[in-house]
Formats: C-alpha cells, structure tokens, sequence
C-alpha cells in the first residue's frame, strides 16, 4: 500500500511540473518580440496617402535592454533621403529621434502584446502620428495602421505594409 501511494505521489509531482513547465515556456514565448529583424516596406500592399508616400523605405529594430533601437531608411518621390531612428523602452514615455524624420522630435513606444506595438510621435509636444504595428502569426509582415498629419496639417489614415527581410 505505501509503495502505491508513493507512486502515486510521484506521478503527481512529475505531472505538476510538467504543467508549470510547459505554462512557462508559453508565457516566455509569448513575450517575445516578434518585431525584431529588417522590415521593407511593400508599396502594392500598402495604402499610403500619395503625398506622404515613400518611393522606398526600410526599418530595423534591434534589441535594446527592455526595448528597441529603431533605424529608418527611406527615399520619398520628390527625391527626399531620410535617415532617422530613436531608441526607445516599451513603457509609453517620449524618446528622442536623431535624424530627419517627418513624423517628429520624439517617439513613444508601448508593448501591447508579443505581436502589437503603438507607436506615438510628437513635434514640440503635439501628437503629429499615431500608429499601431502588428506582427502576422507567421512572422512574415509588419502593418501598420494609423492617422499621420500631413504637410497640410491635414489627418490621413495611412496603412504602411512590410516585408520581413
């Protein structure tokens, strides 16, 4: 009898933490970035207003302690370059942009989940973009969604396609 109930304490304790084990693993995984890599934008998926639409553009994000550093990359019709990128943790707070970037002086960056990030830029303070990125299932592309003021000051939509290079 005691070498039956030792037993069956043993494949209770194994079955437990198996459990525990297998829970942690999810939640690990899931908690994982998935926006890390190069991105090049896709113009054919991409619904972009014509007059803020890049004729290329490329992005990288790198881990960078609880965050990313973002580099930006893109050639606009008019033959515009620009280069700009920010550094930035997923807490929400403003962070500043080096560069030429036409969205902004600060980026503030919030981690929805594994797959979603927001995005908020600012000039001088005021909220010019706000844009929503959200990783596929399979890895494969970044869209993002969002309203952006344009050189008018005019609000657009804007959805912004990438390819995962």
């Amino acid at each position: 009898m005691q070498a039956r109930t030792r037993q069956m304490w043993l494949f209770v304790a194994v079955a437990v933490t198996l459990v525990v084990v297998l829970a942690a693993t999810t939640l690990a995984q899931s908690g994982n970035p998935t926006n890390l890599g190069t991105w090049k934008l896709n113009l054919a998926k991409s619904k972009i207003s014509a007059d803020m639409a890049p004729k290329s553009a490329t992005f990288t994000v790198e881990a960078a302690g609880a965050g990313a550093k973002v580099t930006v990359d893109a050639v606009y019709a008019d033959g515009t370059v620009r280069h700009w990128g920010y550094t930035a943790n997923y807490d929400g707070k403003d962070n500043p942009i080096t560069g030429n970037c036409q969205y902004g002086d600060v980026a503030a960056v919030t981690r929805v989940d594994a797959n979603t990030t927001k995005n908020i830029y600012k000039k001088g303070g005021a909220v010019t973009t706000t844009l929503t990125a959200v990783v596929s299932s399979d890895g494969k592309t970044m869209t993002f969604t969002g309203a952006s003021k344009n050189a008018a000051g005019q609000t657009v939509n804007n959805v912004r396609v990438y390819d995962k290079q």
